[in-house]
């Protein structure tokens, strides 16, 4: 298999420094194309890039695009002639034997589109990493969760999900994807700019009856965060905005009402929660992300009659028939082990 490794950069000059050495160093030659993907940078990237990584391929883009349309940009420059891509967060470092338990599982399982690593902790290596874990899931009323991680509880990683596993969706930091099937379904959406993209991607596939797996035999370490804190405003309003997007776009019709009815309520509870913690520009953020989703829905209204026209699968079976919220808060359900998924 044919596969570009594709790392988007912005800002990102130390994050090279940092990670790209290992990428380098555990990319087998003939196995993968390693690329760094320039996304509008400010900083010295380029120049680290050409001084320190002469041997890498620079793409360079002429501005910031955000993560989901760099990346769409950046593919396209990479060309044709890849069976996949392997989209790689700046921020992730990468072990010996890392890629091929990967790439031999998409090649002896054509049925799968995409698939992910066992994501831990840069910072704390025995545990998992936040933004993907051992693969993603989300409930009835959109909330992401992953096998090691509900809401804020991150569990050790004792082994206890080093089987494979179907996922309904791969994270962002780490996502090998075949690329004629990224681009049959249209890409991230760009309209994204960043957070829960990926999420939406792996819904369309999903929907279309093929199949996202986590590989954990392939493990990576991510630090996170570099680029939006999980306390920042910005990334709180993304969050909300993107999942309200993600929900309009690939939500059947007869549970469209009912979902976006509870929502309402739900994030008019998660803002009171930020009021109440005194971080009011979070508070704020909830209800501009609620007015920015009414300002632009009908602009992705034809998405959705494709995205329903197009789907083969519902019910989806890894989506969590129930809410999260109640089995995290009420039921005690603080693992993935412990729901019915």
């Amino acid at each position: 298999m044919n596969t570009a490794i594709v790392i988007l950069n912005w800002n990102g000059a130390q994050m090279l420094r940092r990670f790209l050495p290992s990428v380098v160093a555990h990319t087998p030659a003939g196995s993968a194309r390693v690329i760094v993907a320039d996304n509008g940078s400010t900083d010295d990237s380029l120049a680290v890039l050409a001084a320190e990584f002469p041997d890498v391929e620079a793409v360079t883009l002429d501005k910031n695009y955000g993560f989901a349309e760099g990346y769409n940009q950046a593919l396209r420059r990479v060309g044709e002639g890849y069976d996949s891509y392997l989209l790689l967060n700046s921020d992730v470092e990468v072990p010996e034997g890392w890629l091929q338990p990967m790439l031999d599982y998409m090649e002896n399982h054509p049925d799968v589109a995409a698939c992910q690593p066992k994501l831990r902790a840069h910072h704390t290596p025995t545990h998992f990493e936040y933004a993907g874990a051992a693969g993603g899931y989300i409930d009835a009323l959109g909330y992401p969760f992953c096998r090691g991680r509900i809401f804020d509880t991150v569990e050790a990683d004792e082994g206890q999900y080093d089987q494979v596993a179907d996922i309904f969706w791969a994270t962002g930091a780490a996502l090998l994807i075949r690329s004629a099937v990224y681009w049959e379904v249209g890409g991230l959406d760009g309209r994204f700019f960043a957070h829960q993209e990926e999420i939406d991607l792996c819904w369309r596939l999903r929907s279309r009856a093929y199949r996202i797996v986590c590989v954990p035999q392939s493990v990576v370490y991510h630090l996170g965060g570099g680029t939006l804190p999980k306390e920042n405003p910005r990334k709180t309003f993304l969050n909300f905005r993107n999942n309200l997007l993600l929900l309009y776009k690939n939500l059947p019709q007869r549970r469209l009402r009912t979902v976006f009815f509870l929502r309402f309520w739900l994030d008019a509870l998660a803002s009171l929660v930020f009021l109440l913690k005194g971080e009011g520009r979070s508070f704020l953020a909830v209800w501009q992300a609620r007015r920015e989703f009414r300002r632009i829905r009908q602009d992705f209204a034809a998405d959705r009659i494709a995205n329903l026209a197009a789907s083969r699968l519902d019910p989806i079976p890894e989506m969590y028939s129930g809410s999260l919220l109640v089995a995290y808060h009420l039921r005690q359900k603080h693992t993935y082990s412990q729901l019915s998924v």
